[in-house]
């Protein structure tokens, strides 16, 4: 009973701090507007693109080879890709430096000799790609030939038939986040990670206040003091996170998806260990020195764990910090029950979470014990 007690004061206080409160709720819809506003191109679905234009010359020497080039540039022109034959006036690679074609190509019975554009890098790699693919056809199809020439011809041309350039399959392709969604469940991570902020003062601010004493002298034990305001400053901070969910909702129009169970579950995970990591911080660290390792840890911790931009593919020094957030934690597994109904993917974050919490709480008890007061 005096745990609840504790917990329900506590709870209570964190609402008459306005400024806290306003704090934990505003700066994140402000950051989701302005992030999802100005970064909503970042996370279109697809790329639209002009006409494919491939200035090419051509080795008459070979007339089989000529024969399946102009084949394959038959099948490609239905596709959207001009083909044009560079005439004796005009030198191929400057007009691709000028940008009059996406990029020339040399073809000889060597090999390929391509030239792209490095303004249209997305057009001149799908034009590349195709051209690697004939190549490859055609090596097939002249080992063919030489056993069996009725298919050598078609082996050729079906290089071009491929109705799409680039082919995604996902388990359902017209579910992706939008920037919108995408900085809902982002800045509701890092709200989440800032609760370490208020748990590394909520003993620290007793002795700031010259309470710890009166705490200490209260007939209750440090215990159920210490779970109390453990309690309390988890349901506080987990309350403002569901109202930024909320809000991204209903307000925004956010995708949260189906499994609301689930994602909860790692929202009060993720909040639990911010609760637990700032306690054992303002225990284990002297003096002013808790809050600014508390302030750089969830500064950086935002940074690699993908609150301000998505960090995929990361490697090195960077793609190592990346794995080390909470934030990336739940962010990966927030994606992967939202956008996949993959909800064992909540586990492995859920496991990090309760694993780090219960580390912290144990550097915390273990320092209070060895204390005369909080």
């Amino acid at each position: 009973m005096n745990i609840w007690n504790i917990a329900v004061k506590e709870i209570k206080s964190n609402f008459r701090d306005r400024r806290t409160f306003v704090f934990m709720l505003a700066m994140p819809i402000v950051l989701m507007l302005i992030l999802g506003a100005a970064l909503s191109n970042a996370f279109a679905p697809g790329h639209t693109m002009e006409e494919l234009r491939l200035l090419y010359k051509s080795n008459g020497n070979d007339p089989q080879l000529t024969e399946y080039w102009h084949g394959f540039i038959e099948e490609i022109g239905k596709e959207g890709v001009k083909a044009v034959e560079v005439d004796s006036s005009l030198n191929g690679q400057e007009e691709v430096r000028n940008d009059r074609y996406t990029a020339y190509a040399e073809i000889t019975s060597s090999g390929i000799k391509f030239y792209g554009s490095s303004r249209d890098t997305i057009e001149s790699n799908i034009l590349q790609g195709m051209l690697t693919v004939f190549a490859d056809r055609y090596a097939l199809a002249s080992a063919a030939y030489q056993v069996e020439p009725a298919i050598a011809q078609e082996i050729v041309i079906s290089a071009g038939q491929s109705s799409d350039f680039i082919r995604e399959t996902s388990l359902d392709p017209t579910k992706r986040p939008g920037s919108t969604d995408y900085y809902a469940i982002a800045m509701t991570t890092m709200i989440a990670l800032y609760s370490i902020i208020s748990a590394s003062n909520l003993f620290r601010g007793e002795r700031t206040r010259n309470t710890a004493i009166r705490l200490m002298a209260a007939p209750v034990s440090k215990g159920t003091i210490f779970a109390g305001k453990v309690i309390g400053c988890t349901v506080i901070n987990l309350i403002c996170v569901l109202l930024v969910v909320l809000f991204s909702k209903y307000a925004l129009h956010a995708d949260w998806g189906d499994h609301y169970g689930m994602v909860v579950l790692v929202l009060l995970t993720e909040v639990l260990a911010a609760v637990s990591l700032g306690l054992g911080v303002s225990f284990l660290a002297k003096g002013e020195s808790s809050g600014l390792i508390v302030m750089i840890f969830t500064q950086v911790a935002s940074f690699v764990g993908g609150a301000y931009f998505p960090v995929d593919g990361a490697d090195g020094v960077m793609g190592f910090l990346t794995h080390l957030s909470p934030i990336r934690w739940a962010n990966t597994a927030l994606m992967q029950i939202i956008y996949a109904d993959n909800t064992t993917a909540a586990w492995s974050a859920i496991g990090l979470n309760v694993g780090v919490a219960a580390l912290a709480l144990i550097a915390a008890v273990i320092s209070i014990r060895k204390r005369e007061a909080f």
